[in-house]
């Protein structure tokens, strides 16, 4: 796992697949998301290794249920007490209650999704203890109030974070930034496509500077702009 200074608040924890943001707000932490199965020891370290006790992690909010974004969280929440948030569909899936559903897959992300496989842990996702389920609209206390932004599409209840005073837009898999040039596209392996482009609209409709995605390098300046260009070449189905 790296870990990358993207703003005097703000990291970045880049894992093998997929990445996940620590967020300081005076002596609190806040996590988005929180890697795959086994990370939990990881990101404790790497707070540790910051400066801060890792009982400091109060919350992991997470954009969705996938196991690269969420495969740490039971682990990291037994070993900080923080609190494991996320929306009501997903939780769902989480504590196990409904079937994992599986992506619709376009030719073109079948090898993809194969690739990122490999670099995945293989055993199940443990579910957290307890989970606090979000709805639109929810503000969470931190980030001067972070809001929920249900964004269906990746999955049924991924949901984008947005920090209207510093600027801040936590993406989740809903938008990335290609490996390849950094271009900023809608994510892949989506439950919904049309739905995931629809949400890259609503996402490039708000104020931000800076634009933290669950796969590919974040923008750390005129993110909306960017956002706003890839929606532009993305229209939704009507």
């Amino acid at each position: 796992m790296d870990v990358i200074a993207l703003l005097p608040r703000l990291h970045l924890l880049r894992f093998p697949v997929g990445q996940a943001y620590l967020r300081r707000d005076d002596d609190e932490l806040t996590l988005v998301d929180a890697g795959p199965p086994g990370s939990g020891r990881a990101i404790a370290d790497a707070v540790s290794a910051l400066g801060h006790y890792p009982a400091a992690v109060r919350r992991v909010v997470l954009t969705h249920f996938h196991e690269d974004h969420a495969g740490g969280a039971a682990e990291l929440a037994a070993l900080t007490g923080a609190e494991v948030l996320a929306h009501t569909a997903d939780a769902a899936v989480l504590r196990r209650e409904v079937p994992c559903p599986s992506s619709a897959l376009e030719e073109w992300e079948r090898p993809l999704h194969a690739a990122a496989l490999r670099h995945l842990p293989v055993h199940d996702v443990e579910p957290p203890a307890t989970i606090t389920e979000l709805a639109e609209g929810d503000v969470l206390a931190f980030g001067g109030g972070a809001r929920v932004v249900h964004v269906p599409g990746h999955t049924d209840g991924s949901i984008a974070l947005h920090l209207p005073f510093p600027g801040v837009l936590f993406t989740g898999d809903t938008v990335a930034a290609s490996p390849v040039d950094g271009s900023v596209m809608p994510g892949v392996f989506n439950l919904d496509r049309h739905l995931t482009v629809t949400a890259l609209h609503r996402l490039a409709a708000l104020d931000a500077d800076v634009a933290c995605f669950g796969h590919g390098a974040p923008i750390t300046g005129r993110a909306s702009a960017a956002l706003r260009e890839a929606a532009a070449g993305h229209r939704p189905t009507p």
